[in-house]
């Protein structure tokens, strides 16, 4: 029986997460002399890297002596909170990282119920001791109150604290103690973490907790051995959550250490592998034995709160810039991703227009910008949040918000807030002129908010939010954008001269010699209605000379609108328009006619 250890790294968005785990492999050992290795090397996906944030939970595995340390890195995002639910039920025990100013933050908070809900013993790790304004006995407090308030066990308040600097690989028990390296971590996890309970004797237990997809194998499934042995070519039983059971052998199994995934022939209880050959495998699934089956309970998977509407890019320029263009290949395309993403569904709703149900606007963007890097082209529409009926009743998705801004700012936001629903439960002032305001607010209350509260907050606030519970809906409107599109109502290449004399009239969104359409949103209006606006007219010119005397044009630059900031921008009447090189905004009706139509109709 080998000598093993299963622990999760869970934390807020950008604690140090993925950095503590790069340190772990380079000071086990487990790299060679030889091999060149990135910073945040469990980051493997192009946007992680980009964004600095962790998408997808990955795992990895370390020698340290005679001992395999499994180590499960894991997103640190409200939208991706389901990844961490299940990964904690995969170990046992967990490295809580806390940012030595931050303190304990909402996801901080989210994923401290989940763990201490599911009973494993936490080791606290302040990062970032090396942060000027670092405070950590301050934020030790702050972990062990939070502890307190929700309920931890005696066992579980007692728990180790490391002081560490990740991205210097600095590691200690005390402030008061020298700089030293990962080895107290090591010890520190060898001693807490209980070794992983069942036998290798007993019936095959495995569970699926993340799915992996290969073009030679297939669907992949990653499992903790909870009881017995496996082996590649075995018989197995798969329980479905759903009680059905499906026969299948294990063609392939692979385990893991350090970066590389590995073919293995045999495994046993304790470990985590991956294993292939099952193609209707599910996160949650049971894998057993065939003569004597003992499914576990299936995992349950957080449903979805937004839906998002794919369609095939019909405007004017549709074709001219992206590769896969055809509904066909957007099918296919976001079935791939349903194979794996578990948090996702997708549905077929019409000729060319598919129906993405996801848990927030991050999720659904992250997909999209996949989509537009890999050369696909397409039309999405306004997220709007999924209303379910439940006992009678018609509810909707209510979030848990958390806002850190300056103290002057604090009013202003609660009004906002207020004028979209939001119920204010908390405040508390944190210092340094900075306040803390905890809401509860419906989801449809968010969609669009983010960039009115970095303007409000003149860029200083942060905004925190997770996925509270289903609630009546409330009857009532939900303040969105308050000012109008300008329009363009020609086709063409945008000149210097018409935009010099549109930026009166608001915000432009598009530079000159900008190819536009009919029906292409060019600006915000300054007004609350929306205006057709012609952005290709030139300058009037006789051959004696101008009509008006010549004066310099000059431009505002404009406002940048990326995949996130256009798709809360945007209206239930509009579209966004998604090429691998550019992001357009426009109507869905792009004739001025059918649009008044539309407006009537409504």
């Amino acid at each position: 029986m080998q000598k093993i250890r299963n622990i999760a790294v869970i934390a807020h968005v950008d604690h140090g997460k993925t950095t503590l785990v790069d340190g772990l492999l380079q000071q086990s050992g487990t790299f060679g002399s030889h091999e060149q290795v990135n910073e945040r090397a469990m980051d493997s996906n192009a946007l992680e890297k980009e964004r600095g944030i962790t998408i997808l939970s990955k795992n990895t595995a370390i020698r340290y002596g005679d001992h395999k340390i499994n180590v499960i890195d894991t997103p640190g995002h409200a939208d991706f909170g389901g990844e961490v639910e299940r990964v904690l039920k995969m170990v046992d025990g967990a490295l809580i990282l806390v940012d030595a100013y931050e303190g304990v933050m909402p996801q901080t908070k989210f994923v401290v119920k989940k763990m201490l809900a599911l009973g494993l013993k936490p080791i606290v790790v302040i990062n970032k001791i090396d942060k000027p304004s670092a405070d950590p006995e301050r934020v030790v407090d702050e972990v062990f109150d939070l502890f307190v308030a929700m309920d931890a066990t005696e066992d579980q308040l007692d728990f180790p604290i490391i002081y560490a600097a990740a991205r210097d690989g600095m590691a200690k028990l005390n402030m008061s103690d020298p700089d030293g390296d990962f080895t107290c971590l090591f010890n520190t996890i060898l001693e807490k973490v209980p070794e992983p309970t069942g036998d290798a004797e007993n019936p095959t237990q495995l569970q699926v907790f993340t799915l992996d997809y290969d073009n030679y194998v297939g669907k992949i499934g990653i499992a903790r051995i909870f009881n017995g042995r496996i082996s590649k070519g075995d018989n197995i039983l798969l329980a479905k959550a759903d009680g059905e059971m499906v026969k299948g052998k294990i063609s392939k199994l692979i385990g893991f250490m350090g970066l590389n995934r590995t073919e293995i022939q045999t495994a046993e209880a304790g470990d985590i592998v991956a294993l292939a050959g099952i193609e209707t495998v599910d996160v949650g699934d049971t894998i057993c034995d065939p003569i004597n089956p003992m499914p576990l309970d299936p995992m349950h998977v957080e449903e979805p709160t937004l839906n998002v509407f794919f369609s095939v890019n019909d405007s004017p320029l549709a074709g001219q810039e992206g590769k896969h263009i055809t509904s066909n290949k957007i099918k296919e395309r976001l079935e791939a991703e349903m194979n794996t993403n578990v948090a996702m569904r997708c549905e077929v709703i019409g000729e060319g227009k598919f129906q993405v149900s996801g848990r927030g606007e991050l999720q659904i963007t992250i997909l999209a910008e996949n989509m537009r890097r890999e050369g696909f082209e397409f039309g999405i529409g306004r997220p709007e949040v999924i209303i379910r009926e439940m006992e009678g009743i018609k509810c909707e998705p209510f979030e848990h918000l958390v806002v850190d801004l300056p103290q002057e700012f604090a009013g202003s936001i609660i009004e906002r807030l207020g004028r979209r629903k939001a119920e204010m439960t908390a405040m508390v002032p944190m210092g340094e002129g900075f306040t803390r305001v905890e809401f509860v607010i419906p989801a449809r209350g968010l969609i669009g908010f983010r960039g009115q509260f970095l303007t409000e907050t003149k860029g200083e606030g942060v905004m925190n939010h997770s996925f509270l519970e289903f609630r009546p809906y409330t009857a009532s409107g939900v303040e969105s954008r308050q000012y109008g599109a300008l329009t363009s109502m020609e086709d063409g290449v945008t000149l210097a001269f018409s935009l010099a004399n549109l930026q009166e009239r608001g915000v432009l969104f598009v530079n000159p010699q900008t190819k536009v359409y009919k029906g292409m949103i060019v600006g915000e209006h300054s007004r609350t209605n929306d205006l057709d606006v012609n952005p290709i007219k030139g300058k009037a010119q006789s051959n004696v000379r101008s009509s008006g005397a010549d004066e310099a044009i000059k431009l505002v630059p404009p406002r940048d609108m990326n995949l996130e900031r256009a798709l809360e921008w945007i209206e239930d009447d509009e579209l966004l328009e998604v090429t691998p090189l550019s992001i357009r905004i426009r109507k869905k009706w792009l004739d001025p006619t059918d649009r008044k139509r539309y407006a009537t109709k409504k």
